[in-house]
């Protein structure tokens, strides 16, 4: 099996298109899918979910609900990155137990330990907190005015943490694509789908949202549609 490094990985990397008929490895795949949970993510609360398709009649619902591109069609599995905002207050109380334990464990943090206690329970409710959109708006307004006075976030409504949580989803995908480049398993990231229909297909309840579908295989010699392009390094790259 061909093992790159981190550089030789990204570089390997390309959105496949069209994917050889054969099948991949179902463990190596759910590998690079735990390596994807392993990425930093804003305030540990990891609200994503990853859902590793490769049963062949959900490949084909799900290949329709993708508009039946040449990524989907073809692909041998598919994994669909999913944003679970709604289960906030889940994952903070997850990791207010997290905190617990370790102060059972390592008493010396006592300090650091209810500095983090606070913020999960003080913190992250202020933040996520909201009724119909009604306290996003309340809190934006608060939080600008204070900011008249003292340097603070801002973005704080609801629909600001919905990016927040799918940013955090994003990294994980990209560990996830690098840790397949990483074994010679190619993907292609999608963003054209139906995504009420990938919901309904996979029994997604109504506060889910579909980040992106991941498509997987080996590559065909016809997957790479043409030479990559990038805008020039010192376009982009700003130093100060």
């Amino acid at each position: 099996m061909v093992e790159r490094t981190v550089s030789s990985a990204i570089k390997h990397r390309r959105s496949i298109r069209i994917f050889q008929k054969t099948k991949l490895d179902d463990e190596k795949v759910k590998g690079c899918i735990y390596n994807a949970t392993l990425a930093p993510n804003s305030s540990n609360l990891q609200l994503w979910e990853f859902i590793h398709v490769t049963d062949s009649s959900y490949l084909k619902k799900l290949s329709k609900a993708c508009l039946n591109q040449n990524a989907a069609s073809t692909a041998s599995q598919l994994v669909v990155i999913v944003v679970r905002k709604d289960l906030w207050n889940k994952r903070a109380k997850q990791n207010v137990q997290f905190l617990k334990d370790q102060f059972k464990n390592h008493p010396k943090k006592h300090k650091r330990i209810k500095t983090g206690l606070k913020y999960y329970t003080k913190i992250i409710p202020a933040l996520y907190f909201d009724f119909l959109g009604i306290f996003g708006s309340i809190k934006y307004i608060i939080f600008q005015v204070i900011g008249l006075f003292t340097p603070i976030i801002r973005q704080v409504s609801n629909s600001n943490m919905r990016i927040v949580a799918h940013k955090s989803a994003g990294l994980a995908a990209q560990n996830f694509m690098i840790s397949m480049a990483a074994i010679d398993y190619d993907t292609c990231p999608m963003e054209g789908f139906d995504s009420l229909m990938v919901k309904k297909t996979l029994g997604l309840p109504r506060g889910a949202e579909i980040n992106m579908i991941i498509s997987c295989g080996l590559r065909d010699e016809k997957g790479i549609y043409g030479t990559q392009f990038r805008i020039p390094f010192d376009k982009v790259y700003k130093y100060i």
